[in-house]
């Protein structure tokens, strides 16, 4: 008999789709701005870090792909953010069709939720709240780049960074036709930084984040324990490595302390799963690489258009951790315990992750000669699906550049559901007899 794939199999095979179709897209001249193929791996490489909302990019995206390429860079930057079945769920209820009930779970599986219970009616939520939040930074950034680049290219330019900065994509179009690259030319606009902080953290905290504040609106105690860690440790990253940042680079440049303060907050923000700059991360202090690293690592929520291990897991561990060095045998918080599956697999999910970075950093210097610590940025930027490098995505060979858009794929999808989704046994395994071993 013919074995059907698992819900992970279908997410997975779902991403690597939308990869090829927008490969084969970004193939065609009319997708350069020159008007000839830049090349099979230039459009593998761009359509992955497009599908899986990163941003590391061998060629300017501004400069070098033409209005229709920019525009299949974006929708793929919305779907990937959103996630593909979001996307199909909404259809279903936009065309009044009832879901089966394999769809519902494999939609389940891809928002990482715990019921199927109204799971169209949550996936139109999902998808008008983006719109109307995506609408609103458009709106908000035009007021900055239509005096400077014209109605057309304004309103373009407003609506490809809102897209980007929401899903936690970090492609921007000035690279290659500005001075400097990213968003460093407004290094100390408040308006353009403050908005892009706003869609990134709006971004990251998840969908079911979302819902919560919605329905409790202030009532803090209503909130699901979910809700209550997402909440706490985004603040806690957030504000906590804008302070590091801001001590970290205080002797680096000359810049007004206001000025200091808002780069800082952007940093901290960005690292986060997002991938703009606003100052110049090749010349980041080493204390700077290695706090990004980590923010990179961690990345948003669950259920968000963000990457990295999840600030749930974080929680996790740190929980856990503390309640082992209290000797309690339950990890907890907020008047609730954490199951045992719960620590596992949030160890789980953070040794792959971090596993499969420092593997890839190791043959990063192994195969292209880079330094450790620009190789380890490079690739927990990949697996994080944040798209900050230290400039040395260009210099990517043709195996390295194949490396990273594979972390990439893995970031997005899930390092442990792309291992899952190649691994898993259908079969109930073996129960073996226990026996302690001595750690620690």
């Amino acid at each position: 008999m013919k074995k059907r794939l698992t819900h992970i199999q279908l997410i997975v095979l779902g991403y690597l789709l939308m990869v090829m179709v927008g490969t084969l897209l970004l193939l065609l001249p009319a997708a350069s701005a020159t008007g000839k193929s830049l090349g099979l791996r230039t459009a593998f490489f761009t359509a992955t870090s497009a599908s899986c909302v990163t941003g590391l990019v061998l060629v300017p995206t501004g400069s070098a792909w033409s209005l229709f390429g920019q525009l299949i860079i974006l929708l793929l930057i919305q779907v990937g953010g959103l996630g593909f079945m979001t996307i199909a769920t909404f259809f279903f209820l936009f065309f009044h069709k009832r879901m089966g009930l394999s769809a519902r779970e494999t939609m389940v599986e891809s928002l990482n939720l715990s019921h199927i219970d109204g799971i169209q009616r949550f996936a139109g939520k999902i998808v008008r709240g983006t719109l109307l939040i995506e609408g609103l930074g458009t709106l908000l950034l035009a007021i900055r780049f239509i005096p400077r680049y014209g109605f057309a290219r304004g309103l373009w330019t407003s609506l490809f960074h809102a897209i980007s900065a929401f899903c936690n994509a970090g492609f921007d179009l000035f690279s290659g036709r500005e001075a400097a690259s990213s968003l460093m030319i407004f290094h100390q606009d408040w308006l353009v930084n403050m908005v892009i902080i706003l869609l990134i953290v709006i971004g990251g905290l998840g969908f079911l984040v979302w819902d919560d504040i919605m329905k409790n609106r202030f009532a803090w105690k209503k909130y699901s324990l979910h809700s209550k860690l997402v909440l706490s440790f985004t603040g806690i990253l957030f504000f906590g490595g804008a302070l590091l940042f801001f001590v970290f680079e205080r002797s680096q440049g000359d810049a007004t302390l206001g000025t200091r303060v808002l780069e800082s907050l952007f940093s901290s923000a960005t690292a986060r799963t997002a991938g703009f700059n606003t100052t110049d991360t090749g010349a980041l202090t080493d204390a700077s690489k290695l706090l990004t690293i980590f923010l990179m690592l961690v990345g948003g929520s669950p259920g968000s258009t963000a990457g990295g291990i999840k600030t749930t897991t974080l929680a996790v561990l740190f929980l856990s951790l503390l309640a082992t060095f209290r000797g309690e045998k339950k990890a907890s918080a907020y008047g609730r315990s954490l199951s045992h599956e719960t620590v596992q697999k949030s160890v789980t999910v953070f040794l792959t992750n971090a596993g499969c970075a420092c593997l890839a950093a190791l043959i990063l210097c192994a195969a292209d000669g880079f330094a450790a610590l620009d190789a380890l940025f490079e690739s927990f930027s990949a697996i994080g699906t944040v798209g900050m490098t230290t400039g040395i995505t260009g210099a990517l060979s043709p195996f390295s550049s194949l490396l990273i858009a594979l972390l990439m794929f893995m970031g997005r999808v899930g390092s442990v559901s792309f291992s899952v989704a190649l691994l898993e046994k259908r079969q109930k395994p073996l129960q073996f007899p226990e026996e302690n071993i001595t750690v620690g």
